[in-house]
């Protein structure tokens, strides 16, 4: 825009300047031919006088060395051609009659864009005796005008290509900057990589910018970190919750908020692809008895140990979990038969009835396991839960260390 802008500018400051040299040129020429004429007219004024027309002649013979004459005629009075010169001419031009009377005449001119004419009076002694008119060409001036145009025109189109590629130069030279910055700010804004920064190259008003630009991404960068621990100590503290919230304290094992949603959940898929599923309620034996005869501290040991054991008998994909107190839970998914379960039970009646020691004192624990199968025995969770809790009491009152599956009314 700013070269266009330059272009035109200069392109009509040409045109006037070419235009008053044409004019001012072609004024010069017409003050040169009147000056000429005039003295011309001197000189001829005696051979009027005397009527010397071969004089007259030989005058305008001399006179005619110039280039751009076309036509000299000296005039009578009367108005008849007293001596004439023509350039090129064949046949003499006929009297050109003056635009003024001869009293009147002065330094008359004539211009146009081929041509000027300029009249003369003829006197001698104050007295008009003939008048003179000297015809010129303007093709000369024309063509040296024209010339200097177009040199000024060629000096005029390398000042715009000069200034063209100046413009450029400055241009990339100062939008560089602002364009790297631009690249970095399309970068960060995709990447959100808040560690970068843009060079500063000059301390003008894009250096100034650079800097801002910089000290924003610095704080962005800052708050981001902030931001960044903030979320990561949350998420921590979410994680922490989340673990305290589905498991138990004592023991390690997922409590009873956890054991509620899996069993929803693994019941679910039992009921949709119609695999089966079994559920083991666990109540410890003689566990009351420790408690009281050797203290919380010691219980709290007991369920412990009693954790460890049954968490090395089951399956890696079982679900064991304390529900509260002395009772436990296993949830047993994708099994291939009822035996697998029953085999499951046993072990983790034995695993508990191994001697256990505690402090020294010697712990008679063992587990009583109630087992209830789905969609067997009911497809619905606490359903499902009340059927093993059932099977539980009574294996209990078959003697306790022992398992037992629900029973229905029938079997």
């Amino acid at each position: 825009m700013n070269l266009l802008l330059l272009s035109v500018t200069m392109l009509l400051t040409f045109a006037l300047l070419a235009t008053a040299t044409w004019y001012v040129a072609r004024g010069r020429q017409v003050h040169a031919a009147q000056l000429s004429a005039r003295l011309l007219a001197n000189s001829v004024s005696p051979m009027m006088v005397f009527d010397d027309r071969p004089a007259a002649q030989a005058e305008l013979e001399a006179f005619s060395r110039r280039s751009d004459l076309l036509l000299v005629q000296v005039q009578t009075p009367a108005g008849a051609v007293f001596a004439q010169w023509q350039a090129g001419a064949a046949a003499p031009t006929p009297r050109i009659a003056p635009p003024l009377a001869m009293e009147q005449l002065g330094d008359a001119a004539s211009v146009t864009m081929q041509e000027l004419e300029v009249w003369a009076p003829i006197r001698l002694k104050n007295e008009v005796v003939g008048v003179l008119v000297l015809r010129e060409s303007l093709a000369g001036l024309r063509m040296a005008v024209l010339t200097l145009s177009a040199a000024s025109a060629a000096l005029i189109a390398v000042a715009i290509l000069v200034a063209w590629r100046g413009l450029l130069l400055v241009q990339r030279r100062a939008l560089a900057p602002l364009v790297e910055l631009s690249r970095l700010a399309e970068h960060i804004a995709k990447e959100r990589d808040y560690g970068k920064r843009a060079t500063v190259y000059r301390r003008d008003e894009v250096g100034r910018l650079t800097e801002h630009f910089n000290d924003m991404l610095k704080r962005i960068e800052v708050w981001q970190a902030d931001l960044n621990l903030q979320l990561e100590q949350e998420q921590e503290a979410g994680q922490q919750f989340q673990q305290l919230a589905h498991r138990d304290s004592l023991t390690g094992l997922p409590n009873r908020l956890f054991f509620q949603g899996e069993l929803q959940r693994y019941l679910a898929l039992s009921v949709e692809h119609g695999e089966l599923m079994a559920l083991m309620f666990i109540d410890l034996d003689n566990f009351k008895t420790v408690n009281d005869r050797h203290g919380h501290d010691a219980g709290d040991e007991v369920l412990c140990e009693v954790s460890r054991r049954m968490a090395n008998v089951v399956r890696s994909r079982d679900v064991l979990c304390r529900l509260g107190g002395d009772e436990f839970a296993l949830i047993l998914p994708t099994l291939p038969d009822q035996a697998a379960a029953e085999q499951l039970a046993q072990r983790l009646i034995d695993a508990v009835r191994v001697t256990m020691t505690i402090r020294g004192q010697v712990m008679p624990v063992g587990a009583t396991v109630g087992l209830a199968f789905a969609p067997l025995d009911a497809s619905e969770a606490t359903a499902l839960l009340n059927a093993s809790d059932e099977a539980m009491y009574e294996a209990k009152r078959a003697g306790k260390n022992t398992f037992r599956r629900v029973r229905h009314a029938g079997t």
